[in-house]
């Protein structure tokens, strides 16, 4: 029986690219999601193995890295033609290439601070009783960046520690924080809610951080001295890791990375959970605040 490769193309999928531009105190951010897929005569690397006309996965992944540098990301499109036009004249074997970006928005709280654009949830957990009523109010999903800012240092360490110190790196989170109130009558709660998210903003944005944890008590400080209707704040934050590509074994003259262009990490990631309590309010019954799998 005859047989024969039908239509076939090949490519990188999902390369997590993130720009910074740093030219000036007011730093721009490019967060996208590139992939990229080849078509053309490939038809050996089917039917015998024979890999000599294969441009590499890997390289096409470095490459979009590469031109997130060397090209910039003025617009994704001007952007993924360029890679392109790159990725078609470095596979010659290749009758197309294609590019398919996604770019998440991010706007903008400060000169190196930013949030996820639409991204967050507003929560609510109320519990009615006979005796009380604990209302929990909350937010989750709240992506928050920081350019700049932010170190890890001085940490513990062991023979199993590889992770080297930071004195400058990008602080990312996707936050969940739910705080209780002390009252539940007359309260403008839409009011409320607004306050806490602009605190939490204000705060991520103009605090130095030396670990996640100190901008989180931060944040939840803010709040209580902002609230005093606010009893505790308890945060969920994943520290989402963005590591420097190494550019050191591409073979172009001059190409280095100055904090520029980053692989935003999904897992794994630290999880950071934390919770800021006002002293003069008595703690609540945990059995009420237990809230599990909800957002």
């Amino acid at each position: 029986m005859a047989h024969r490769l039908g239509a076939n193309r090949y490519g990188k999928a999902e390369s997590r690219v993130v720009r910074i531009v740093r030219d000036t105190q007011r730093h721009e951010l490019h967060d996208l999601n590139v992939s990229t897929s080849l078509r053309g005569d490939f038809e050996a690397a089917h039917t015998t193995g024979d890999q000599a006309a294969v441009l590499p996965t890997d390289t096409q992944k470095n490459t979009a890295f590469a031109y997130a540098k060397l090209h910039g990301v003025g617009s994704v499109e001007d952007y993924a033609l360029a890679l392109g036009s790159r990725l078609l004249d470095a596979c010659p074997a290749a009758e197309a290439a294609q590019v398919r970006v996604e770019e998440y928005g991010w706007d903008r709280i400060g000169d190196h601070s930013f949030v996820r654009r639409g991204g967050s949830v507003r929560t609510a957990v109320v519990t009615v009783g006979r005796e009380a009523t604990h209302v929990l109010s909350g937010i989750c999903d709240l992506a928050l960046l920081n350019t700049t800012d932010s170190e890890f240092k001085g940490f513990l360490k062991d023979e199993f520690t590889t992770l080297a110190e930071a004195d400058d790196r990008v602080l990312a989170t996707s936050l969940v924080a739910r705080w209780r109130h002390t009252d539940t009558d007359g309260i403008d709660w839409n009011a409320s809610h607004e306050a806490v998210r602009a605190t939490l903003l204000e705060t991520f944005a103009g605090t130095y951080s030396r670990a996640l944890q100190e901008t989180l008590y931060a944040m939840g400080c803010a709040v209580l001295d902002a609230q005093p209707g606010i009893a505790e704040i308890r945060f969920s934050a994943p520290n989402l890791h963005h590591f420097l590509v190494d550019f050191s074994g591409f073979q172009i003259d001059g190409l280095s990375n100055e904090g520029e262009v980053f692989v935003a990490a999904d897992r794994p990631y630290g999880l950071i959970e934390a919770q800021v309590t006002r002293d003069d309010v008595p703690p609540a019954d945990e059995a009420w605040l237990a809230v599990p799998g909800f957002c």
